[in-house]
């Protein structure tokens, strides 16, 4: 067992678990989120130690609790036969005005019309924005044409959310004092679900900066790359907070607000909304789409119709594009095969970095985690928890000077950026001018150079600037 792998049993305990578990767990080919793979393991883990006995159980829970697209007639005959029955899913709602109903969507079972208590959606409001995975206890109230029901109605009564139920994130702040960078590096990227053995300093940095959405408020960032390198793999598996919009076409109502059911879209839900497959993404009233993101990427504000709202959510691209037998890019302009909006330069402006995905490597059969590190739950609640701790812009912009550029909205880039990386790295704000400099200030300059770089390229209004930082 390595140091860090140590040192994280010693001082985290509970909350930690062997990433190796998940793919030796027998989950197969089951289309489940990492965290909720780990909750199982956790769950049926004798004293610590996964065995084959352990393995058994979560085979039977998986079996009883968590069915296959095949079982789903199997599972309605025996809610139809009376049982109650408690399934592992990803539930979601969403609101009928004209009967003034909550539909509940089951997927396993295919079921779009349930029903569900009312407490429940009130203490679990994500519901509502495309879904939380947990425990529910699923009945079925037959026909009873004597009281005026002529259909039978699938009924969830009881939701447990799979998340970590307390956090002491100054607990785990002052953990940090017992790791070295490289030992806490390790961690990061092992609770991540990669293997930090694989990746160099430099694609282990750009790895972290993937989370720099997820632990700073309203960061805007879009990662280019070619296939395979694990793009969406993080959002999808690591975060209830993030939420993932893979490719085709997206509605003004999903994203800000349905002026049909007064519901509130994705931004003002969750900490982070990924815009997967960007090269395929089409907009449903495209103008107002974008004029309104638009908006929001500058001020995190919007307006729809009549209502006027405000989000702290990050918005994170992910784009696939061409690169060379040399590993660089095709094309010197890194937007030219993307959709229109992402060649408008005002749009582009509003972008505060641009990760070089092309500089990570394929993932393989080494890429995945193989030691100890954070369970995922805890993981995303203490990311959820950084976002909204202060004193980080404050202690770079005391110890930190923008050189080469006076615009306002690269000094806002680099600040959110370079505040994501001391979250990360270096949470309890104990750190040398040298790590400042080289793990902070710098890769965030970088990441907002890329953008201003591309602005030179597509527009002579924008003039060629070499952003620097000095410590």
């Amino acid at each position: 067992m390595l140091s860090y792998q140590e040192k994280c049993l010693k001082y985290f305990g509970e909350v930690t678990i062997d990433k190796s578990l998940v793919h030796k767990a027998g989950f197969g080919a089951r289309s489940i989120p990492a965290f909720v793979g780990e909750w199982l393991i956790d769950q049926f883990s004798d004293q610590g130690k996964f065995t084959d006995e352990s393995k058994r159980k979560i085979q039977g829970f998986i079996k009883d609790h968590l069915p296959s697209k095949n079982q789903k007639e199997t599972i309605k005959n025996r809610l139809g036969e009376g049982e109650t029955l408690i399934i592992l899913d990803d539930f979601s709602v969403t609101i009928d005005l004209i009967r003034n109903i909550r539909k509940l969507k089951i997927p396993c079972i295919d079921l779009e019309n349930a029903y569900v208590e009312k407490y429940i959606v009130d203490n679990n409001p994500l519901l509502l924005c495309g879904g939380v995975w947990g425990a529910g206890r699923l009945t079925y109230h037959p026909p009873n044409p004597e009281v005026g029901s002529r259909r039978g109605e699938v009924w969830l009564t009881e939701f447990k959310p799979l998340q970590v139920t307390k956090l002491d994130i100054e607990y785990f702040i002052e953990q940090r004092f017992h790791f070295t960078l490289q030992e806490w590096t390790s961690l990061l990227l092992t609770s991540m679900g990669y293997n930090p053995e694989v990746y160099s300093t430099e694609q282990q940095l750009l790895l972290l900066t993937r989370l720099i959405p997820i632990v700073h408020p309203r960061v805007n960032m879009i990662e280019l790359s070619h296939k395979g390198t694990g793009k969406s793999f993080l959002y999808t598996n690591l975060s209830r907070y993030t939420r993932v919009v893979s490719g085709g076409k997206v509605t003004p109502a999903v994203l800000f607000y349905n002026n049909a059911t007064n519901q509130p879209g994705l931004l003002t839900w969750y900490d982070v909304v990924v815009l997967d497959e960007v090269q395929t993404l089409t907009f449903d009233s495209p103008g107002e789409v974008i004029g309104v993101l638009k908006d929001y990427l500058e001020s995190g504000r919007f307006s729809r119709g009549k209502h006027q709202a405000t989000g702290e959510a990050s918005v994170s691209m992910l784009a696939n594009i061409g690169i060379d037998s040399s590993g660089s890019p095709r094309e010197p302009i890194l937007f030219r095969n993307l959709p229109s909006f992402l060649q408008e330069t005002a749009f582009i402006d509003r972008l505060h970095g641009i990760l070089p995905g092309w500089l990570l490597p394929r993932i393989s059969r080494r890429s995945p985690a193989k030691g100890v590190g954070f369970k995922a739950d805890f993981f995303a609640e203490v990311l959820h928890c950084l976002r909204t701790c202060d004193g980080y812009m404050e202690y770079f912009g005391d110890n930190v000077r923008i050189t080469g550029t006076d615009d306002m909205r690269d000094k806002k880039a680099i600040e959110r950026m370079a505040s994501g990386y001391l979250k990360l790295l270096f949470p309890h704000l104990t750190l040398k001018k040298d790590e400042l400099y080289q793990y902070c200030a710098l890769p965030a300059a970088r990441m907002r150079q890329r953008v201003r770089d591309q602005l030179a390229r597509l527009d002579p209004e924008y003039k060629e600037v070499i952003i620097g930082v000095e410590v």
